[in-house]
């Protein structure tokens, strides 16, 4: 749908370093350099999207992503991806911070416990206004 409408598209890539201290909470992941980082074929971006790498849970932490964001003239967002409730929540937290609009596609998130992503759902929902479509 982005595309068709001519909207950008940004891919936000999960990609640590070896002695990432994320490791201290989570088995070792998305190793730059690795097929783990990598993004799937059937997700290929096209020459006019974004790719940003992050380190941490928020798409915005230590990134280029509002600076890009804002250049291209976009306020509102739709967020999809995994794991909802780590980096899709962080992402939405950082997003309504920096006084974003964010709708997260509820299809198009997951988590490996549908508990944890229904509560961040709930989350988003109340606590920092996002529309859950």
């Amino acid at each position: 749908r982005f595309r068709k409408e001519k909207n950008p598209v940004f891919y936000i890539c999960d990609c640590h370093r070896p002695d990432d201290k994320e490791f201290n909470l989570f088995p070792p992941h998305c190793l730059s350099g690795t097929e783990g980082a990598n993004i799937i074929e059937e997700l290929k971006p096209s020459k006019n999207d974004f790719i940003i790498h992050k380190r941490r849970y928020s798409g915005f932490f230590q990134t280029d992503l509002d600076i890009s964001l804002r250049e291209e003239g976009i306020l509102e967002l739709e967020l999809v991806g995994v794991c909802t409730n780590i980096c899709v929540l962080y992402t939405a937290v950082s997003a309504r911070m920096l006084n974003y609009e964010v709708t997260v596609l509820k299809d198009a998130v997951a988590s490996f416990d549908q508990g944890a992503n229904d509560f961040a759902l709930k989350q988003m929902k109340d606590v920092l206004g996002v529309e859950i479509r």
